[in-house]
């Protein structure tokens, strides 16, 4: 019986490296087809004009470091572009308060505003209202209109621009020109082109 057994495990033993080189082959194969495969790094896409997310009747309000309200900006919808970092905005108004409470207003059928909403241009039925006030030195300055196909605000700096036609409201004198460029501040007014002007006098004191 020992015999039958040492002579079983010997032919056995011829066959056992066989066997194993078979496994290890077998086994290599497995870890191969199973292993991932770690694809390289893709390229970076470069942006596309192709908005990344909506706003639909929105309001985004711009404060100061003192908390005081710079401007709002309200719409029907807004889209954001990430290739120009702009936004293109539906029936945009815009609000602005300056740092000694004037208000400015400006809407348009289509606006497009730059990342920090510091630049708004505005599009068809084009309007900015500066409201009538009185400024530091006592001085009444009268209600300001701006019509235009084409105005771009600069928030920051309060100057208006444009390349076409405006029509401009002073209190009760109305001027046209082919371009202007507005300085709210310096309240200085530069137009171009075709100018004209219809200036109302004031009326007569009464002597009563």
């Amino acid at each position: 019986m020992k015999s039958l057994l040492r002579a079983a495990w010997e032919q056995v033993s011829i066959y056992l490296p066989v066997l194993l080189m078979g496994v290890l082959a077998l086994g290599t194969y497995w870890l191969v087809r199973n292993t991932p495969i770690f694809a390289p790094a893709a390229a970076p896409v470069a942006a596309t004009h192709e908005p990344d997310y909506f706003m639909r009747k929105f309001s985004v309000k711009t404060f100061d470091s003192t908390g005081r309200l710079k401007s709002e900006v309200m719409g029907a919808e807004a889209r954001h572009f990430p290739d120009t970092d702009t936004i293109e905005i539906d029936k945009v108004r815009i609000r602005s308060v300056n740092p000694d409470g004037l208000v400015t207003t400006a809407s348009g059928d289509r606006g497009l505003s730059n990342g920090d909403g510091s630049e708004v241009q505005l599009f068809q039925n084009a309007i900015v209202v500066r409201d009538a006030a009185t400024d530091k030195s006592g001085v009444v300055q009268p209600r300001l209109e701006l019509r235009s196909d084409f105005l771009h605000a600069y928030l920051n700096t309060e100057r208006v621009r444009s390349n076409l036609p405006v029509v401009i409201t002073r209190g009760t004198d109305t001027f046209t020109a082919d371009s202007m460029d507005y300085d709210n501040l310096d309240r200085v007014m530069q137009l171009q082109g075709r100018v004209r002007g219809l200036l109302v006098p004031a009326p007569a004191p009464s002597n009563k």
